[in-house]
């Protein structure tokens, strides 16, 4: 099933390669609906309840919705910031040697500025649990070196890269180093591994939250990763079909 999929991404990726060097309008236009598009649905996913169209008016016109709390308008326009630090820097990522911890704060860094900038671009200090789930999540004195072994996990790891990104962000939230922006932080680093390798960013989608959650939690108690690899695997692949089309 995983090599599977892995093919049908890999022969989806080669036909937009057929394409050729794009229209600059074009790229444009597909850069600002992955923006908005990732900000909506990753931002969703933990809660905010902005929909897609409010999260454009927000992102590109900075206007403010009445009725929403200022946080969740913050949390707008720093995930669209975010996304477009993922796409410059996955411009400049030689290998995954390059991707260090203080990328990753900096990611961070942005997803929780203006609400949350004590604990922006910082490890936690402190026990977590995520709300609803059984996960038990590592004692914060753990982190900074379970953080650096991941890191060198990335700076090692040889395998197809749409695996690596998916068990990057599968290491990393299981890590939870953040006391907030965890879930965010995964999914940005799951695309800037997919764009370093020129595939589409990968979109999770609100509505298949329960899915995705579910089977993030059954590896992390104990069980097996398929249901999770086959999810985010074929997250990439929807999404890639999606890229796909709109150059059609």
């Amino acid at each position: 099933m995983k090599q599977d999929l892995l093919t049908k991404i890999d022969a989806i990726k080669s036909e937009i390669e057929k394409h050729g060097t794009l229209d600059p309008a074009l790229v444009r236009n597909i850069d600002e609906w992955y923006r908005i598009e990732l900000t909506y649905t990753s931002n969703a996913l933990e809660g905010n309840t902005l929909t897609r169209q409010e999260t454009a008016l927000v992102v590109e016109k900075d206007i403010s919705i009445e009725g929403k709390q200022l946080r969740e308008l913050i949390e707008a326009k720093n995930h669209a910031e975010a996304v477009e630090y993922i796409k410059i820097f996955s411009k400049e990522l030689g290998n995954l040697s390059d991707l260090t911890l203080p990328v990753i704060l900096d990611i961070h860094r942005i997803i929780l500025q203006k609400n949350d900038d004590t604990n922006a671009g910082r490890l936690r200090s402190v026990p977590d649990r995520i709300a609803g789930s059984t996960s038990i999540m590592p004692n914060a004195a753990s982190v900074p070196k379970l953080m650096e072994e991941f890191i060198e996990w990335l700076k090692n790891i040889k395998d197809h890269p749409v695996s690596i990104a998916v068990e990057a962000h599968y290491r990393f939230v299981s890590i939870h180093p953040f006391t907030d922006g965890n879930g965010r932080t995964a999914r940005l680093l799951l695309n800037l591994i997919l764009l370093q390798n020129n595939y589409p960013p990968a979109i999770i989608h609100p509505e298949d939250r329960r899915i995705y959650v579910t089977s993030l939690e059954k590896a992390q108690i104990g069980g097996d990763k398929e249901d999770y690899e086959k999810f985010m695997l074929e997250a990439v692949l929807k999404s890639s079909e999606e890229y796909l089309k709109s150059l059609k």
